[in-house]
């Protein structure tokens, strides 16, 4: 019998998310395939959808003459400021709940206030308050991604183990060791799950903001597309906007695996 060590796998290895390369695209592929044949074909009418190479072909034109990059930075820029200052904002307020019963008592409250508010339906106020510019834009996004934050933050203290804080209580940690050492690392990845929603409402808000008083934006691009009908521009914006989430999906996915290897 052979004394070599054999590994033995984890159990819980068979619920570890293994990553599977190709498939996610294949499902786009087979999806443009089926509709461009419906809309050829006539199945489906090409005043329900346009026809998937027309939408290439508009998005191809937006590239050559420079009009995508005049809508998309300052999309970009809204929502990069706005989501900058309701994250920070948000993880903030989120951690504090988190560990202080007196701020829970104040804060929980007024957030589970404010959240199920439509943000889009403060627009106008916004507007009269921080004016029609930037100000109302990015007033909106981050208060938009600020509840879902704050939320998201506080449900992720809350669920660290709180035996691996009495461990390090019964250790002589002190609070501010525990905090940084056990607490923020079990509670990043409730936190990076929650920027994926926080984020996701952003390009929501980000596209109604632009739709009042922007004459550049994804938001504008697509009001104008839609105001004349052109289903294939309309497409087009929403296209960008679809690939602008799948962007930032991947931009958090990244930050994840880089920053929790310790959970594999």
């Amino acid at each position: 019998m052979s004394d070599t060590p054999k590994d033995v796998p984890f159990r819980g290895g068979g619920f570890r998310p293994r990553r599977v390369r190709g498939v996610g695209l294949a499902v786009f592929v087979v999806l443009i395939a089926l509709i461009e044949w419906g809309t050829r074909t006539g199945w489906i009418s090409n005043l329900t959808l346009p026809r998937p190479s027309a939408v290439l072909e508009t998005f191809r034109n937006l590239i050559e003459t420079g009009l995508l990059w005049k809508h998309m930075l300052p999309s970009l820029s809204r929502l990069a400021v706005g989501s900058a200052l309701g994250i920070s904002a948000g993880v903030a307020a989120g951690v504090m709940i988190g560990l202080f019963s007196l701020v829970r008592a104040g804060m929980v409250p007024l957030v589970a206030a404010l959240f199920p508010i439509p943000k889009i339906a403060l627009l106008p106020l916004f507007v009269i308050w921080f004016g029609i510019d930037e100000g109302s834009k990015y007033a909106l996004i981050a208060l938009g991604t600020f509840t879902p934050t704050v939320v998201a933050t506080y449900g992720a203290v809350d669920n660290v183990d709180r035996t691996l804080i009495r461990m390090g209580q019964s250790f002589g940690l002190s609070w501010a060791s525990i905090v940084r050492k056990i607490v923020l690392p079990g509670a990043l990845p409730g936190i990076l799950s929650g920027l994926r929603v926080s984020i996701a409402i952003g390009i929501i808000l980000l596209v109604a903001a632009e739709m009042l008083g922007a004459q550049y934006g994804i938001g504008a691009y697509i009001l104008e597309a839609g105001s004349l009908y052109d289903l294939e521009r309309l497409f087009a914006g929403v296209v960008i906007l679809s690939g602008l989430g799948v962007l930032t999906s991947g931009v958090i996915g990244w930050v994840e695996r880089r920053v929790l290897a310790w959970r594999v």
